[in-house]
């Protein structure tokens, strides 16, 4: 009975849910809302950071995409979280990202939002709305949780009593030729990192 009582303490405590912890910068200092970043891939080489971009002949929505030359840090984001008394941004935590430094004749919000695109992929556009949890903002909600050193964007919201697709966000080889960060399972977690703009 006791070596069965503390086998399961011991699994229990193995698939215990981690606390939340303050995301860091590149710099090693703690994201904090309102402050522009940039989101940078871990793994260099096969482009540079996020931006937001039209799709082919479309001129709105803007979807998210990885620039296609590394070089390039992409467009800077903020981040504001569900429930933002701190101002620190946390790990495992609800929140809008929202776009800045865009031209474009697109009038959509530039609040990150999934979008159905096609069968079993999901892309990340812009015109979603920021703050206003519950089921009608569902789509607009998204975590930074760490992977290993590194981190990875989910969707997986908790702001409404609702039922939601749940994965962690990777790049989609668009027919327009652009990597897309999606929700699907067709594609890898994409491991990023913030840098301050």
């Amino acid at each position: 009975m006791k070596a069965s009582l503390l086998a399961f303490s011991i699994l229990f405590i193995g698939v215990a849910v981690a606390a939340p912890e303050p995301v860091v910068d590149t710099s090693g200092q703690k994201l904090r809302t309102g402050v522009k970043y940039y989101i940078l891939p871990v793994l260099r080489g096969k482009g540079g950071g996020l931006t937001v971009s039209t799709s082919g002949n479309d001129t709105c929505p803007l979807f998210v995409v990885q620039e296609k030359l590394e070089v390039l840090n992409g467009t800077p984001v903020t981040f504001t979280p569900y429930n933002a008394k701190t101002g620190v941004i946390l790990t495992s935590t609800d929140l809008n990202i929202k776009s800045y430094g865009t031209t474009t004749s697109c009038d959509k919000p530039p609040v990150w939002k999934l979008l159905k695109v096609l069968t079993g992929v999901w892309f990340l556009s812009t015109g979603g709305v920021e703050g206003n949890p519950g089921i009608d903002t569902v789509v607009n909600w998204f975590k930074i949780e760490k992977a290993d050193k590194d981190y990875v964007l989910s969707f997986c919201p908790s702001v409404c009593k609702c039922q939601t697709l749940c994965r962690e966000l990777g790049l989609f080889n668009g027919d327009d030729g652009n990597k897309h960060l999606s929700l699907s399972d067709q594609v890898p977690s994409f491991k990023v990192k913030f840098k301050r703009a």
